[in-house]
């Protein structure tokens, strides 16, 4: 393996990470930073399309329309599986996410998503940018907070 696909791999891996890094903050402006102005972001619950999003706006709107109702995120990213093809690159990231927010009760329900993102990554001006986001949501599992 070259030295340029091992900092490739280190530069995805950081761009992975931060991606789920400002999810937890809720920094929705500074996350499109890191998609192309033409990104497209799926989400699959099973074989089941929910979702299909083109370009950082209409992205950006959904993220903070999702992001309004969740009181707190934390993610967890795991092995990130990456093929290297100059200043292209496609990689699996398996990842965990738990959401909290308020069910019609007004009780905290914390959700657990296990997420595999099939990704396709561009380089951009030296720096490396999400092209492609499929996610896959495995397992969801929903329960109560306890007091």
């Amino acid at each position: 393996m070259s030295l340029q696909t091992v900092q490739a791999k280190m530069e995805l891996k950081e761009l992975v990470d931060s991606y789920a890094t400002l999810t937890d903050a809720k920094k929705i402006s500074e996350q499109m930073l890191l998609f192309t102005p033409d990104t497209q972001f799926r989400i699959y619950f099973g074989d089941q399309l929910v979702s299909e999003v083109t370009g950082t706006k209409q992205l950006e709107e959904e993220f903070n329309g999702h992001v309004a109702h969740v009181k707190r995120y934390f993610s967890t990213n795991a092995q990130h599986v990456v093929s290297v093809d100059n200043d292209t690159a496609t990689g699996v990231l398996f990842s965990q996410m738990k959401m909290v927010r308020d069910d019609e009760e007004g009780k905290e329900v914390i959700t657990d998503y296990s997420v595999q993102y099939h990704d396709v990554y561009v380089q951009h001006n030296g720096k490396w940018l999400i092209k492609e986001r499929t996610s896959h949501y495995i397992i969801v599992e929903a329960r109560r907070l306890q007091s």
